[in-house]
């Protein structure tokens, strides 16, 4: 059993446009948005073109990260129209050692507008109230333009190249990895 998590935030965390809150039940139909896209698929455990009980199924599933000791699962809100406009999450389970790995994804009808880096910005900014965490890191595949941008927008530096990473949907893929470090941490 690993060892339990810092509690959950309060306040919830949040950076510009965006508040990242807890995943709810209401969340199915972002879900199924961001289904819509295979890469989101293919590098995590939400099934491609999730019908409504396999993303209520995917929301139940995040709403227990924390309590099962794996990290923070977050929904990326935009506070000014108060939807739902994507996911992610700050993965803890090398909490022990001062990393993490965090990971996002916007719904495609809200990409190219910013929230993905104002997410991880809150992100990021969190996971430094975290005693013990001095390094967060991306993992990004090397053709994922957008998603580069994304990371250096937020603070990320680029610090290695992964072979075989493994995805949480399955599989293993050649990727970048982009670090962030704390603030006079090693």
């Amino acid at each position: 059993m690993p060892e339990p998590l810092p509690p959950w935030p309060s306040p919830e965390p949040s950076h510009g446009r965006v508040r990242l809150r807890p995943v709810c039940e209401s969340d199915a139909g972002m879900a199924m948005a961001l289904a819509e896209d295979p890469y989101v698929s293919a590098t995590g455990t939400l099934p491609h073109r999730a019908d409504r009980d396999e993303a209520r199924a995917w929301v139940k599933r995040q709403q227990h990260r924390h309590s099962e000791g794996r990290g923070f699962s977050f929904t990326i809100e935009d506070v000014g129209a108060r939807v739902p406009v994507g996911h992610c999450g700050l993965w803890l389970s090398h909490l022990a050692d001062g990393y993490a790995s965090a990971g996002y994804a916007i719904a495609p009808a809200f990409r190219r507008n910013g929230f993905a880096a104002e997410a991880l910005t809150a992100l990021t900014g969190f996971a430094w109230s975290l005693a013990g965490l001095n390094r967060i890191d991306l993992f990004i595949e090397p053709w994922n333009a957008g998603s580069i941008r994304t990371a250096e927008r937020s603070g990320y530096i680029r610090s290695g190249f992964r072979s075989g990473y493994q995805l949480a949907g399955g599989g293993q893929r050649d990727m970048l990895v982009f670090s962030a470090a704390r603030s006079g941490g090693p």
